[in-house]
């Protein structure tokens, strides 16, 4: 394989007016676990449906595995994986069954020997013969990553692998990621709103806000374009801009809600005189953060990962954890 596993060149789509993807250019170097970060709605989810030939593409092209999206889409095919946010086995089906499903979808004839070895790998090889419907959430990603990898891609897709999970399922899911990319060789690119996820597991991070690619490089690397600390604070009494403004190594302030986020030069400096000018106001809460993807983002972009959802329900993590009670 090509020393970028995926290559993509202004990969744009349209529906009617809405560009969900815009001009994104990007760089996946072949064997590295790179990450998608941004919030629900970013376009995370459609530029995989692009590069695995799923969507089309509106303008310019793309590259994977070696293969161009709009000419080799078959191939590209042939040469990834998917592990999709929503439920992709079938609970009435035993894990060997869904292989062998997975099997007729791909048209693979030499695929037992391969299935064997998956499941002995991911410690399911006893109970292959059980209903997925008994399975635990962390056996039933391990089976859902096991059918990406059946075909043996170059490079494999995990669209939020982890929402809905509680801490414990999505460390172990961490460190399932961690191993698959080192036992298998292989690419991963993973899409996420989790800024800890990308952290952890991501060589490299490209954040996507409305459908832009607006930073990249190693997490290191976009921390070390964020200059100087964040403070959050919020005041029970209103609090006038500019009296915040005036304070001495403040660098920039943006209101969220009822709370202020000051961007500052050092918080070790500025933060005996910001509590020397809000003493009366009566200060609720606050926080300090150094840089972070956190920050990171919330200084390409004005506002925290989440911030503009609300109320509004995510509806993949509601399914997910639907599913589980289920279970």
């Amino acid at each position: 394989m090509a020393d970028d596993a995926i290559v993509t060149r202004d990969l744009t789509k349209k529906y009617g007016s809405l560009v969900a993807v815009d001009h994104v250019n990007m760089r996946v170097p072949a064997g590295s676990v790179f990450g998608l970060l941004g919030p629900n709605g970013a376009g995370k989810t459609t530029i995989i449906k692009l590069l695995t030939g799923l969507s089309d593409i509106t303008e310019g092209d793309a590259m994977v595995a070696g293969f161009g999206i709009r000419r080799d889409p078959m191939h590209v095919k042939k040469n990834v994986g998917w592990v999709a946010a929503e439920v992709i086995l079938d609970d009435d089906l035993s894990a060997w069954e869904n292989l062998w499903l997975q099997a007729q979808l791909q048209r693979l004839d030499d695929w037992k020997g391969r299935a064997d070895a998956l499941l002995r790998y991911f410690e399911l090889y006893d109970r292959r013969k059980e209903k997925v419907a008994a399975y635990s959430t962390g056996m039933r990603k391990k089976l859902e990553i096991a059918l990406a990898l059946l075909h043996q891609p170059q490079v494999i897709f995990m669209d939020e692998p982890t929402i809905g999970l509680d801490p414990n399922t999505r460390h172990m899911l961490w460190d399932l990621i961690e191993g698959v990319h080192r036992e298998f060789g292989i690419t991963v690119l993973l899409t996420t709103h989790y800024i800890e996820e990308a952290d952890a597991l991501c060589q490299n991070v490209a954040i996507i806000d409305h459908g832009k690619i607006v930073g990249a490089g190693t997490p290191n690397e976009l921390k070390s374009t964020v200059k100087g600390d964040i403070i959050d604070i919020e005041t029970g009494q209103p609090t006038d801009e500019a009296r915040l403004r005036a304070i001495p190594g403040v660098l920039g302030i943006t209101s969220q809600g009822k709370s202020w986020v000051l961007r500052v030069s050092s918080a070790e400096e500025v933060l005996p005189k910001l509590l020397a000018a809000l003493d009366h106001e009566g200060i609720r809460s606050i926080n300090v953060q150094k840089p972070s993807l956190e920050t990171v983002f919330l200084t390409l972009t004005g506002r925290r990962i989440g911030s503009e959802e609300g109320g509004t329900m995510d509806f993949r993590k509601f399914y997910a954890q639907m599913r589980r009670a289920r279970s």
